[in-house]
């Protein structure tokens, strides 16, 4: 007998709804899986929600067991924590993290889930694609013992960059950020805090992750002489102006772009993206992180508040999304 499951889609651009429908048994080598808790992606799944996916990007944008096309209707997320209710007798009853979109109840290859280390709890799994980007961008940055680091952009994903790289020896992190409300987070985070005008300059390697090209501008200002800037920031559909003249090229400035779809460069023969995430899962058996999670709702409310999300964050990192 099917049973019934109940999703969020974009129904039109800045428009989402909760859809109901069927779903099947599992096969032999596939799961049925109860969602616990699920993650808004803000700064991607805003771009979503507001229809800004370039006609380019169609193609690379598809996430996993995603329903539907660009620009709506869709059904879209990546960052779901579960149960599995149905499977393998290995698996039965464990907590597992999919790249999923949010959806009380689903089928998947076994494959495509992973299980979640004992030390984490649901809530903070919900981090775990997040922290997959992070993780990417230092083995794309290679920092160093005792680097001047600068992560442009206290989001989620550049907060856990930041924590990463506080935690090399004797590295300066400093996290800049228009908003001073984040100077609490850094300090937990181990690293120090910066309001773009008083950042400290002669950076070895500048992350940007604001999603703003004013932050790409202050990057490339902090950074020293042949200094690495790396491009954190997935803008969409958006035009960008980036300060290329001046002492650009003086500096001799590497601008490295940095995405998740792939592994790293530096690790690809010797990582499998399934190892990647396994990593990323087990990064966040630290407490800390915890501190990412700034709001929380049901999937039966997740539509205004993807629409207040995409219109007006007012500061929020990580929204939560409890399920049943």
């Amino acid at each position: 007998m099917a049973l019934e499951a109940h999703a969020f889609w974009l129904a039109a651009p800045g428009r989402g709804e909760i859809r109901a429908a069927a779903i099947r048994p599992p096969a032999a080598d596939e799961v049925l899986v109860e969602t616990i808790a699920s993650g808004v992606s803000r700064g991607t799944e805003s771009i979503v929600f507001t229809g800004r996916v370039p006609a380019s990007q169609v193609k690379a944008m598809r996430c996993p067991f995603q329903e539907g096309e660009f620009p709506a209707p869709v059904k879209y997320g990546y960052a779901s924590v579960d149960t599995v209710a149905k499977g393998p007798s290995a698996l039965e009853g464990r907590r597992v993290f999919c790249l999923h979109p949010h959806q009380d109840r689903y089928v998947v290859p076994e494959a495509a889930v992973l299980p979640i280390p004992d030390a984490v709890p649901s809530e903070r799994a919900v981090l775990a694609a997040n922290m997959e980007t992070a993780l990417n961008a230092l083995w794309d940055a290679a920092p160093s013992i005792g680097d001047r680091i600068a992560v442009i952009g206290a989001g989620v994903v550049g907060c856990l960059v930041a924590s990463l790289a506080a935690k090399l020896p004797a590295t300066r992190v400093e996290l800049v950020d228009i908003d001073p409300r984040r100077a609490a987070i850094a300090a937990a985070l181990g690293c120090r805090f910066a309001l773009p005008r008083d950042a400290s300059g002669d950076c070895d390697i500048v992350l940007h992750a604001s999603g703003h090209e004013a932050g790409l501008a202050t990057a490339l200002g902090l950074a020293g002489f042949e200094a690495t800037v790396v491009e954190l920031s997935w803008y969409g559909d958006a035009p960008v102006s980036a300060p290329l003249g001046e002492a650009f090229h003086n500096r001799r400035l590497i601008l490295k772009s940095s995405q998740v779809g792939e592994v790293a460069s530096a690790r690809r023969a010797r990582r499998s993206r399934r190892e990647r995430l396994a990593l990323a899962l087990a990064l966040l058996a630290d407490p800390v992180y915890d501190k990412l999670i700034t709001g929380e709702c049901r999937l039966a409310d997740l539509p205004p508040v993807m629409a207040r999300l995409a219109a007006a964050p007012d500061g929020a990192l990580c929204q939560l999304v409890r399920y049943p």
